[in-house]
């Protein structure tokens, strides 16, 4: 990966942008927290539960900061000549992935498909869990699949040209805005596609043993 010639410290590189940035994730976060203590019956599942904190949070993501990255990158928007809170806080992303300041095509390509596509569906499988409709393992599947595919087109043809829009020079950049906040939309999707599996195949296969007796 790229760096920049000149490394500047933490202190330099973490601001005041940087932290409201942070703190918006985690209030969304609490959020979504409470949003499973509300809307999902008491006798839910461990799992069903952190699966609604996840896609609750997802969604907000989706629909809060990345869809304000929509807005500042269409129509002959970009970030780095937007003003704002969000516009502030993009150019900070931005300043760890140069594309995002940009309007890169790529990216606001998967934008469009992860803000009205993703957004939305995570919406829909919050009502299934709060119903307890076993459906939600295929739409969570179908979820989980697209935003790793998300996640690897993103950076795939990064690493493939030598990551000239990275800069990996600081642990804030590197390790944070571009490591975790990237890492968690791969783990988590494939913790929760292998658990839907699960149910689908046992499901299936008591079918099918039904079905020969």
């Amino acid at each position: 990966m790229s760096s920049t010639p000149a490394a500047k410290s933490l202190a330099d590189i973490f601001t005041l942008t940087s932290a409201y940035s942070l703190g918006g994730v985690v209030l969304v976060a609490i959020i979504a927290n409470l949003g499973a203590r509300i809307f999902l019956p008491a006798n839910s599942r461990r799992v069903d539960k952190y699966t609604f904190i996840w896609l609750a949070f997802d969604a907000l993501i989706h629909f809060f900061f990345e869809g304000s990255f929509l807005y500042l990158s269409v129509f002959g928007r970009q970030v780095n000549t937007s003003t704002g809170p969000f516009a502030a806080m993009w150019r900070e992303y931005a300043a760890a992935d140069f594309r995002w300041g940009t309007a890169d095509a790529t990216v606001v390509s998967l934008e469009l498909l992860t803000v009205l596509g993703a957004g939305p569906l995570c919406c829909y499988i919050l009502v299934l869990l709060a119903r307890s409709d076993p459906a939600k393992h295929y739409w969570i599947v179908v979820l989980s699949t697209a935003e790793i595919y998300g996640g690897w087109m993103t950076f795939c043809p990064e690493w493939l040209t030598g990551s000239p829009n990275l800069d990996t020079s600081n642990p804030l950049y590197l390790w944070v805005y571009l490591f975790f906040m990237n890492v968690i939309w791969v783990v988590i999707p494939l913790a929760l596609m292998m658990d839907s599996y699960g149910h689908i195949a046992r499901a299936l296969r008591a079918s099918t043993k039904t079905k020969t007796n």
